[in-house]
């Protein structure tokens, strides 16, 4: 029993499927932790995005415990007033760690529903105002872009969303999901394009490489969409689609 430190230990030095492991469960029990440490004090609040400022919080000192520095290009295009929908590439749950650093004050993600039934990390992401959508109900989900448009407007929110809609850590992004651009549409108000740098150089599930590194988020000037009509959406997520592509390409050969 005694030797197990010791042995971890070496696993954790030497062994980069286990170093990878161990990094992993910190990230998820950090994020465990910190939603069952800050809950009580959203919960005095109500359900509010204000309460993405604790979440933001939270998440911010993960990058220095895993040695990943970020750089983020074109933060000044996101100082206007007003509401707007941000698009950002999925690879990871290190996505977060990036979100963080770019993520303005009056913004929530949408995320899968399943999210909200995850215990007090679900609680806490409700208790943030993150806006839930079932992917497999397309009545349900199209009744919720359609709410969060008209809330967009009242309440000056702005809305962070995946357009891929599912994790993808390959070289090219894959086709995009239109609700983030109807969003945009029907609530007439800009997008923001980011683009998160590829993780290859320290992070890898495949591969289960988790090192330090540079994490480079570039933020795309805005895409207007006042006067786009429902017509629009195919052309506007084609056109947003492969601005994102040519930046992560510009960005994977640096």
């Amino acid at each position: 029993l005694l030797l197990l430190p010791l042995a971890a230990l070496l696993l954790y030095r030497y062994n980069a499927t286990f170093h990878y492991f161990c990094k992993v469960a910190f990230f998820n029990c950090w994020i465990v932790a910190m939603a069952t440490l800050l809950s009580p004090f959203a919960a005095l609040r109500g359900r509010s995005v204000e309460n993405m400022k604790l979440l933001r919080a939270a998440i911010l000192p993960l990058k220095w415990f895993y040695g990943i520095r970020m750089q983020v290009w074109g933060s000044e295009h996101l100082n206007i007033k007003g509401p707007y929908v941000i698009v950002c590439n999925h690879q990871a749950s290190l996505d977060l760690m990036g979100i963080v650093e770019v993520i303005p004050d009056r913004c929530v993600p949408v995320a899968k529903k399943e999210l909200m039934y995850m215990g007090i990390v679900g609680w806490a992401c409700w208790l943030s105002g993150i806006i839930f959508i079932d992917r497999h109900k397309r009545e349900d989900a199209i009744d919720v872009i359609s709410q969060t448009a008209r809330t967009m407007r009242r309440e000056n929110l702005r809305v962070l969303i995946f357009p891929e809609g599912t994790r993808n850590q390959d070289k090219s992004m894959l086709p995009f999901k239109r609700g983030a651009f109807h969003l945009a549409v029907q609530a007439q108000v800009p997008i923001f394009p980011i683009v998160i740098s590829p993780y290859w150089d320290f992070f890898s599930s495949k591969d289960k490489k988790f090192t330090s590194g540079t994490c480079t988020i570039r933020i795309l000037p805005k895409v207007e969409t006042q006067g786009l009509s429902p017509k629009d959406v195919p052309e506007l997520t084609e056109t947003v689609r492969q601005a994102m592509a040519d930046a992560l390409t510009e960005m994977s050969a640096n």
